[in-house]
């Protein structure tokens, strides 16, 4: 297995590290709390094994406000279940309330532009304290109470998170979906937490094309019985109302007779509910604490971000992604929130590299796939942007190989802090990702995140170093989910983490821990590759198979067959005008022979016009899996949760 290279992309230089919130944390343990550590490993140790007053410094460090005491830091009924962990009992608090303890008039709140509206906007935090009372307001006029559900579906837009902060405020809970979901994947998601408020605009844009979703907004009132009134955003025509719907213009210019106030909700309460990606079966409703989020978001932007007051913070995301929760997190640290909606390809891929100019980013994120976009259209953002706030990059979605390093560090900015990460939606943060004390290797994350107990496990359920193991997580987190959605007895959240290795969380993803304690991640261990007994990860595949020239995209399965047989397919997706010869087959093959191992060679290569992916930009390598070895294609995976659902008629065919 090929190590990455051992001199760094990019090394922080003392300034850098001097002047990081991580580094101002760790002089303030050993002034408050006489803690002294050596290095980030010797902090990591103490933040994994002393749960309790590791966490309760986090607390204090951001200076936590809770309406009342806490009474103890963590409680475990049982060291053998993560389940059930309760954190910092009796206090009650709000997270948007500490989202507006940075409210200033010297810059915006929220940066936003679209396809339909090109140049940035500003959104100022009177302005938004001013929108966010009105609909807390609204909410509470329409007897909205602490723990009723408020869903919406909407563009990424600042409406969207003026809704969320006002249901945040009267302590409801908050669910959303992007407007490019099917009707049917909406209703299957909140059909089950019984919303009494929805939230929904008339359509939306996408590279270049205005969708509507009239008929969805009416098809989602028929559909959610429990609702009681539906409010109506008119995103691509200033003029249009559905019937018996409220204007958004009319919640926004409720009286406010009190200002804006906040409810305070026990730690533990649900913020929000966000949802697996629903591929096989229906999505599981995934419910996350205000507390927990709150902490959390504090920790891995404040700390392993190094977000800081008055810095840009963005990231491309929709509505229906965690990342668009996580990114709202930045303005817990003080950030202005900047915002995008449409294709990141639209009208090219420039496009966000010109947002994150104009609006002087200094936080830039996005998901892996679309930095390769770019790598593989050879495109330079240094020559058409100057990027001079630009600190950070962020990458995350699916693992971020070798070459996409290399191409951030050559074609946009050589000094740039690369920030990759990985978590989920499971705690809506990251268990590994960036350290601003830390040099950046080639193809590797830089730590686990503190707090995050993160091993990989060999086949006896022992950790290893140094060669690829299952991801685990050994000790509670607060942003852990607080409980399932209707999952009596914790059946269904049992089963998803713990029914590998009882009460240990099985994350799913197949990673390796270097000797530096960086992390490379190779996909997800449903999908991996047994090729002899020897585990091979998809990510290392892709990573040769699309350096070549001639190819645009690739997927490869591993299909067990009768008889202890192993077929290894790889599908590509070729540029125009290129066919898939005998010679390139050859090359394709010569190339993962030479820079991995036999094993790593397809059994047979097949030519096909596209990848299924999901709307988040993740490959869909196991129901492709289960599609190949016979199952019903309705029953391997949604449509409605994919990006290009036309995609899988190649591999339906392919079956027959």
């Amino acid at each position: 297995m090929p190590q990455p290279t051992v001199t760094p992309l990019y090394t922080p230089d003392r300034n850098s590290i001097e002047q990081s919130l991580l580094k101002r944390y760790m002089n303030w343990l050993f002034v408050k709390k006489g803690l002294y550590f050596r290095d980030y490993d010797d902090l990591w140790d103490w933040s994994v094994t002393d749960l309790e007053h590791f966490w309760e410094s986090i607390w204090q460090f951001f200076d936590v406000q809770s309406h009342t005491p806490y009474h103890q830091v963590v409680f475990r009924p049982s060291k053998q279940d993560m389940i059930g962990v309760s954190w910092f009992s009796e206090a009650t608090l709000n997270y948007a309330e500490h989202i507006f303890r940075h409210r200033t008039p010297h810059r915006p709140a929220i940066l936003f532009s679209s396809e339909l509206q090109p140049t940035v906007q500003s959104l100022s935090w009177d302005a938004l304290e001013q929108q966010v009372a009105a609909m807390a307001t609204y909410l509470r006029n329409q007897q909205i109470n602490a723990g009723d559900r408020v869903v919406a579906v909407l563009p990424n837009g600042p409406e969207a998170i003026v809704a969320f902060l006002a249901t945040n405020a009267i302590g409801a809970v908050w669910s959303s979906c992007s407007p490019d979901f099917g009707t049917s994947s909406i209703v299957d998601r909140f059909q089950q937490i019984e919303p009494k408020i929805l939230i929904v605009a008339d359509g939306y844009s996408y590279n270049g094309r205005r969708i509507d979703k009239t008929d969805t907004a009416r098809e989602l009132r028929d559909e959610l019985p429990t609702l009681q009134h539906v409010i109506w955003i008119p995103y691509l025509d200033a003029h249009s109302q559905l019937e018996g719907t409220i204007s958004w213009r009319d919640v926004l210019n409720t009286p406010v007779p009190d200002g804006l106030t906040f409810e305070p909700v026990p730690f533990e309460h649900p913020i929000w509910v966000l949802y697996s990606s629903g591929t096989t079966g229906k999505p599981k409703a995934i419910t996350h604490s205000v507390g927990g989020c709150l902490l959390e978001h504090l920790k891995a932007l404040g700390l392993h971000q190094d977000v800081r007051p008055g810095e840009r913070y963005f990231w491309y995301s929709t509505t229906g992604w965690m990342m668009w929760n996580y990114a709202l997190g930045s303005m817990l640290v003080g950030s202005t929130l900047v915002l995008y909606d449409g294709a990141a390809g639209y009208p090219t891929l420039n496009v966000l590299w010109k947002l994150a100019d104009e609006a002087k980013v200094t936080h830039f994120g996005g998901g892996a796939a679309y930095y390769l976009a770019c790598l593989r259209a050879g495109l330079k953002p240094a020559d058409m942007a100057k990027l001079t706030h630009l600190r950070t990059i962020g990458s995350t979605g699916s693992p971020l190989p070798p070459e996409g390093f290399r191409w951030i560090y050559e074609s946009i900015k050589s000094k740039v802090w690369l920030i990759s990460l990985s978590g989920g939606t499971d705690v809506c943060s990251g268990f590994v990702g960036g350290n601003p004390l830390l040099p950046v290797y080639e193809g590797e994350i830089q730590c686990r995140l503190l707090g995050c107990k993160v091993e990989a496990f060999d086949e006896k359920a022992k950790p290893v170093r140094g060669e690829l193991g299952e991801m685990v997580i050994l000790e509670p987190m607060p942003s852990m989910p607080v409980f399932f959605w209707n999952d009596p007895g914790n059946e269904r959240y049992r089963k998803s983490y713990f029914e590998e290795y009882p009460g240990i969380w099985r994350h799913g993803d197949y990673i390796r821990i270097t000797e530096r304690n960086g992390i490379i991640i190779y996909g997800r261990s449903d999908a991996t590759l047994n090729r002899d007994g020897v585990r091979i990860g998809t990510s290392e595949i892709y990573s040769a198979v699309e350096s070549i020239p001639e190819i645009m995209d690739s997927l490869v399965v591993g299909l067990e067959q009768p008889g202890g047989k192993y077929f290894m397919p790889l599908f590509v997706v070729l540029k125009d005008g290129v066919t898939l010869t005998s010679e390139l087959t050859t090359r394709i093959k010569d190339t993962l022979r030479k820079q991995f191992s036999p094993r790593h060679v397809p059994d047979a290569v097949y030519a096909i016009a596209d990848i299924p992916y999901t709307i988040s930009g993740k490959k869909l390598e196991t129901p492709i899996k289960k599609i190949l070895s016979g199952m019903d294609v309705s029953l391997a995976t949604s449509k409605d949760t994919l990006r290009n659902p036309t995609a899988l008629a190649h591999f339906v065919n392919f079956t027959r």
